[in-house]
């Protein structure tokens, strides 16, 4: 469409605005996602595995450095893990992911294993930091 006297009208303009808008809002999406992790503060030992994103009915154990358990943010005793996690119904099918720190002793991490595989919890994962490059870390 043009006016009489004067140059064409550009809509390409607003619409390069509103792609700006959407890209800063994904990188600000892609920057905030991982300080939304539940679980409690750990230092995870580094393997070669890539990222992968977790279902929303994930349950989450954390084991500290000195072997302390915590489902989310809840502390839990050792052998109270199990009824922990079935207080809300039987919850056998969700995926548990457990995360330990990278020097919490490996018999609280077995041990933690080992009560979750023999309660029938099928979908066990450990989860760890993705390794650096030669030199650090």
């Amino acid at each position: 469409m043009e006016r009489l006297g004067k140059a064409p009208v550009r809509s390409v303009i607003a619409g390069m605005a509103a792609v700006g808008v959407t890209l800063v809002l994904a990188l600000a999406a892609l920057i905030a996602a991982p300080m939304l992790t539940v679980g409690a503060p750990v230092e995870l030992p580094r393997t070669e595995t890539g990222d992968f994103a977790a279902p929303d009915e994930t349950v989450t154990v954390s084991i500290d450095r000195n072997g302390g358990l915590r489902v989310g943010q809840v502390e839990v005793a050792s052998d109270g893990l199990v009824e922990h996690l079935t207080l809300g119904g039987d919850a056998r099918d969700n995926p548990v992911h457990v995360r330990a720190h990278a020097e919490a002793p490996y018999q609280a991490v077995a041990r933690t294993m080992a009560q979750l595989s023999a309660a029938g919890f099928t979908e066990l994962a450990l989860i760890t930091d993705t390794a650096v490059a030669d030199g650090e870390g």
